[in-house]
């Protein structure tokens, strides 16, 4: 069915805020492993690097104890250069060799607009720059199929996605996104302009109706309308959410490999269920 390649399977996390947290995401980690063996996993930043130390702690944790590939998520927010290079040098430590540079986006309290650190980097295609100068790391960036909230427009958003592969992003992948047309259009107009590196679809498995609709608008993402139907219909019966998101899910998902993506990064929100199920349905093909 792939053709060619094998299609590469990864899941994100985020970094728990407790010690409990931390075990439980272990397990959720280890959990996916035993039954998938991703090809890696990524761990992200809280709000304005928030959770820094955590996220190093993890991804080291991640990588030795359980021998997983693991990517740190890397961000401007709340960073001088200075920083930004101790970080990058305890992650190399750690023994980390990839990286997802991003701007970040900034602390709730600090109100919607993102604030340059005096010192610091004021756009991922800075921060990437930085790192292909400083460390020997492979490095990911994000790209946006519906566009980027604080683009112009479509036409900008992919201008600056431009720069950043020009400055040394290796891959992409995408925000959310539920209609697979949004990504082969945002594909097929990155290729045309000159952009080669893989570029692979991110997928957030639909568990809450409420959480969904706030990750969307955060985001800039769209729910198809039938979708968006069927969620409503079901909303106040949790198991129906569930079923109903991991269906449309798994749709997506086999849809987005028979057409030639590279593979599939999923936002598990550090529940394992959903995950598991897509992949079941998805690699018994």
């Amino acid at each position: 069915m792939h053709g060619r390649y094998r299609p590469i399977f990864s899941f994100e996390f985020f970094p728990p805020k407790t010690d409990d947290g931390a075990r439980h995401l272990m397990t959720a980690v280890a959990d996916l492993k035993s039954a998938w063996s991703p090809d890696f996993v990524s761990v992200t930043y809280g709000a304005g690097g928030s959770t820094r130390d955590r996220t190093i702690e993890v991804v080291g944790r991640i990588q030795k104890e359980l021998n997983i590939t693991t990517m740190a998520h890397l961000t401007c927010v709340g960073s001088t250069r200075a920083e930004i290079g101790e970080t990058v040098d305890r992650l190399r430590a750690s023994g980390i060799e990839n990286i997802l540079a991003l701007r970040g986006d900034a602390p709730k309290e600090a109100g919607a607009t993102f604030q340059t650190s005096t010192g610091g980097f004021a756009h991922a295609s800075e921060l990437v720059g930085y790192l292909k100068s400083r460390a020997d790391v492979d490095i990911g960036a994000a790209c946006y199929p519906e566009t980027h909230v604080e683009s112009k427009n479509a036409e900008d958003d992919l201008k600056w996605t431009r720069h950043k592969v020009e400055q040394g992003v290796q891959f992409l992948i995408t925000q959310l996104f539920f209609d697979n047309e949004c990504y082969w259009a945002f594909v097929d107009r990155a290729r045309r302009a000159g952009i080669q590196v893989p570029i692979v679809p991110g997928i957030m498995p639909i568990t809450n109706v409420a959480q969904v609709e706030r990750f969307t608008q955060m985001c800039g993402a769209s729910i198809p309308r039938e979708l968006s139907e069927r969620l409503q219909r079901v909303k106040d019966d949790p198991a129906l959410v569930m079923a109903t998101g991991i269906e449309h899910a798994i749709r997506q998902c086999r849809k987005l490999l028979e057409g030639g993506a590279p593979g599939l990064h999923f936002y598990t929100l550090n529940k394992s269920h959903a995950t598991r199920c897509i992949l079941a349905a998805v690699r018994r093909d």
